[in-house]
């Protein structure tokens, strides 16, 4: 059984207490809400977010985005 759930209204955001420290995730994956939203805050574009991690879907920045407001 899996210990992985979603946010609520955001199923794109997951925890997981087993994974990244039980830190909110991107759809179950090892990339954490908080580094896309450091990554923007460093005036990294999504563009290049989305070049350097593949598996991220533009949906998945704005997830993140919608779960920091």
């Amino acid at each position: 059984m899996s210990d992985q759930h979603q946010v609520p209204g955001e199923a794109r955001i997951t925890f997981n207490p087993a994974q990244c420290g039980g830190r909110p995730c991107i759809r179950g994956m090892r990339i954490r809400v908080s580094d896309i939203l450091e990554m923007l805050a460093e005036g990294v574009s999504a563009e290049t977010i989305l070049a350097d991690f593949p598996d991220l879907e533009p949906e998945d920045i704005s997830a993140a985005l919608r779960f920091a407001a």
